[in-house]
């Protein structure tokens, strides 16, 4: 389903979409590339009474968005370690069983019989910890480390509002660690070109570096080609030290 110019997809365009044999609605919580949150308080609310799992893909939330997450009408939920500063390599999937109704889950892969002949082979204890300590630490200092990533942000975009960006995703409803933007008469690869001695940026998401193609994310919401081209994609954590500002903007200048 596209979504419309900033991003989200509309909860009433998905509930239109569905119908009595609808077995599942799986939303991205948080896009990769732009930081745009979807609403899905409002969608499990509008599902209240439809029969359809809902499933949330929560890798970019996982930890940090707490609220929208305890929702009981949200069945399952994804996310990963390492979006959490935990170790890559594990991840995890959240099922709540609906009063005495269990989500028809199916293996994907086949052998021994551990998580109820779910996922055979010997579980990584080391890692399913550290997830546990990750996680844990996210739920009790998420605030301190929204705050701090919010302060990040705001120097950020006072700093480019000279350079008259154009953001992707509207302001309010995008994750607070992440901006995608373009910057008139530049391409993203001159822009990463003219930083890379300042701070590293991306021309799109982690998942799909390697790849030459237009942002299909980017496309999906319906900008011009130009922006679509010239998109960077910056994403700092807590834990990211303020930078010079002013060298960025003369770069970029320059």
């Amino acid at each position: 389903m596209a979504p419309d110019k900033n991003g989200r997809v509309e909860v009433e365009k998905i509930t239109r979409l569905l119908r009595p044999t609808t077995m599942l609605v799986s939303v991205m919580h948080a896009n990769n590339e732009t930081g745009v949150v979807q609403p899905i308080e409002g969608l499990a609310e509008a599902m209240a009474h439809h029969s359809a799992w809902l499933h949330v893909d929560a890798a970019q939330t996982f930890g940090k968005l707490i609220e929208p997450l305890q929702n009981h009408r949200i069945d399952l939920i994804s996310a990963s370690g390492h979006k959490i500063y935990g170790p890559k390599g594990i991840g995890i999937l959240v099922v709540r069983q609906r009063g005495k109704q269990k989500v028809p889950l199916a293996p994907l892969v086949f052998g021994g019989g551990q998580e109820h002949g779910l996922r055979p082979g010997t579980l990584p204890v080391p890692l399913i910890a550290a997830f546990g300590e990750a996680a844990e630490l996210g739920l009790k200092h998420h605030r301190e480390r929204e705050a701090k990533c919010l302060s990040f942000r705001n120097h950020f975009l006072q700093a480019i509002a000279p350079l008259k960006p154009h953001i992707h995703g509207q302001e309010g409803r995008v994750l607070p660690h992440t901006v995608n933007a373009s910057f008139p008469g530049f391409s993203a690869e001159e822009v990463m070109l003219k930083l890379r001695d300042v701070v590293a940026v991306s021309n799109g998401s982690a998942c799909t570096s390697s790849s030459y193609q237009p942002s299909h994310v980017l496309t999906a919401m319906g900008l011009g080609k130009d922006e679509i081209v010239g998109a960077v994609r910056f994403s700092w954590c807590h834990m990211t030290p303020d930078l010079d500002w002013k060298a960025v903007v003369e770069k970029l200048r320059a």
